[in-house]
């Protein structure tokens, strides 16, 4: 029998195997399921032979704030409540962190039980550095905000985990390409699966693989992070400088913000500052 208090369970995200011995220990025992979506954990208790006679609490991100106090007054009252996702680990671009800190401002006990994690996986198959990495969640789905994203994750000094879909995979490689020309990136798909698949190289290697073989679903983005001429920091003044010698402010401003990715406010202030001190 379970102790009261809160169970953070991974789950497979491919290969229904990958469930661990005490994962479905806990999933057995524990009085209440917190699921992203209960009709596909159901199925899946079904798949890995495990009884789902037992109450399910959708936990979503619109829901979050009403049913997290309902898990607390149910751990209160005893109960041992198993947090899990759709597949993979639970709280990775999911919700959950918020009733894992109030379980913690109360002095609920909270355990995880560890597991698979597309995060990770796709990190070990994608042959980028390791030593240092952050995952950016999902990409925005609008051209803007998406490029925006990246023209703020450009100057990261760390190997960049995302997630997409295959559907909006191109234009996400088309804002990367602007913003981030020189990375080498990996496309990772299918993750324990039969048709487990990993691409990699260049942005312009991984659209011509792509176009030779379209892939479906969803998947995992890694860029590499910048190397030490990407990195070196550009003497923008000297740039506008001489653009300035053989164009018009505003094109200079132009020519300079797209070559380099830049704000084009910013620059247009840098541009105007040499223009009057000239």
């Amino acid at each position: 029998m379970l102790d009261a208090g809160l169970y953070i369970v991974a789950t497979p995200i491919g290969n229904l195997g990958d469930i661990t011995q005490r994962a479905k220990e806990v999933l057995e025992e524990a009085d209440v399921i917190a699921a992203e979506d209960t009709r596909n954990s159901k199925k899946l208790f079904t798949l890995l032979g495990i009884s789902a006679r037992k109450p399910f609490i959708a936990y979503e991100d619109h829901l979050e704030q009403d049913r997290f106090e309902v898990i607390i007054k149910l751990i209160e009252d005893g109960k041992s409540v198993a947090l899990i996702s759709d597949a993979g680990s639970p709280l990775i671009s999911d919700p959950g962190y918020k009733l894992v800190f109030e379980c913690r401002k109360q002095r609920i006990k909270v355990t995880v039980l560890p597991g698979a994690c597309a995060v990770v996986c796709a990190l070990q198959l994608s042959g980028l550095p390791t030593n240092r990495f952050m995952f950016a969640g999902f990409i925005p789905n609008k051209d803007k905000a998406r490029s925006d994203l990246f023209a703020e994750l450009k100057d990261i000094n760390s190997t960049l985990v995302l997630y997409e879909t295959a559907l909006r995979l191109n234009k996400s490689l088309d804002a990367l390409e602007k913003a981030m020309p020189r990375r080498n990136i990996a496309v990772v798909r299918e993750i324990s699966k039969v048709y487990e698949e990993c691409i990699s190289g260049s942005i312009a290697e991984v659209r011509h693989r792509l176009s030779e073989n379209p892939i479906k679903g969803e998947l995992v983005l890694i860029i590499a992070p910048p190397d030490d001429e990407e990195t070196s920091v550009l003497d923008l003044e000297q740039i506008l400088a001489e653009e300035l010698k053989n164009s018009t402010l505003k094109d200079a401003v132009r020519k300079v913000a797209d070559k380099y990715n830049l704000k084009k406010n910013d620059v247009y202030e840098k541009a105007l500052e040499l223009k009057n001190n000239t």
